[in-house]
């Protein structure tokens, strides 16, 4: 792959996830921070007016705006969509963009703790998850690599590399400190991984490492007419990725009936009870857990 020459730090993308947006603030303050010899770094606030507001969105998701079909789309005009635009003007177009690297900062209330999402499998995305998990052993790296780069809707598909930073948990609008740390972290282990990379000067890696890939989303138990009618099981709360086996008690119904989870494969729930999903009746996310091989 060539190169790395200008990376964007994006945060605040949904204006409720407030440590990328304090972090940004201190980056600007002191750029030297998120700074590295081999490439120029630039950050972008990106969804200031649902941040005034204290809101994941002011009118739609804008980490789902970014396809190229709805971004040459001028019918597509809320605040979102509008804004979509205009950040495509600043760090791409997406298609040939003049971003190289995209870092989009992203809380979630879900305990998933310091959790880095790539949307490729290629060896710069392999490298990253290693070095990155060397570096940082609490983190856990998922891949989200089903559909090329291009076709996702994400912010950091505007580019030809991006990555999702996802830390939690952290309630909406507020700030913990173990959070913005890990986040702080992680942000600082990829830009010197992405400078080391440019440099051909990576340490030694571990041949193969863990991480899980997404392969689903459940929603919650709904009646006919769409409305809940049952909860996340307590002993799936709060557990993102501990293992889930055939049978085991994944929801409870306000009836005190539970639901077991019917699957063929173990997987590993997270975004477990994520508090912006519940609009969509979205109850968490499942993945299988991977050896990642170098």
């Amino acid at each position: 792959m060539k190169s790395i020459n200008s990376v964007a730090v994006v945060g605040g993308t949904h204006g409720n996830e407030f440590s990328g947006i304090y972090l940004l603030r201190q980056w600007q303050q002191n750029p030297q921070r998120i700074t590295r010899d081999s490439f120029t770094t630039q950050t972008l606030f990106a969804n200031p007016k649902a941040h005034e507001e204290n809101k994941r969105y002011v009118d739609s998701d804008l980490n789902r705006q970014f396809s190229v079909e709805d971004l040459a789309n001028p019918e597509l005009a809320n605040y979102e969509q509008s804004r979509a635009k205009v950040m495509n003007e600043i760090l791409g177009p997406k298609g040939n963009a003049r971003t190289d690297f995209i870092i989009d900062l992203h809380n979630t209330t879900s305990n998933m703790g310091p959790t880095l999402i790539v949307l490729q499998s290629d060896d710069f995305n392999i490298k990253m998850g290693a070095y990155v998990k060397a570096r940082m052993p609490e983190a856990v790296v998922v891949f989200e690599d089903q559909i090329p780069l291009a076709e996702h809707k994400f912010v950091s598909s505007i580019a030809q590399q991006g990555v999702i930073v996802e830390i939690g948990p952290q309630p909406q609008s507020v700030i913990r400190q173990d959070v913005l740390d890990w986040m702080d972290a992680m942000t600082g282990h990829i830009l010197d991984y992405v400078d080391l990379y440019n440099k051909n000067e990576l340490p030694a890696l571990p041949e193969t490492y863990e991480a899980y890939r997404y392969t689903e989303t459940l929603k919650l138990p709904e009646n006919a007419k769409g409305e809940r009618i049952g909860m996340v099981h307590k002993n799936v709360q709060d557990n993102d990725f501990k293992p889930l086996h055939n049978g085991d008690p994944i929801f409870t119904l306000f009836d005190g009936n539970e639901i077991h989870w019917d699957g063929s494969y173990e997987a590993y729930p997270h975004f477990i009870n994520e508090a912006a999903y519940y609009d969509n009746n979205l109850a968490m996310s499942l993945a299988e857990k991977i050896m990642v091989a170098l």
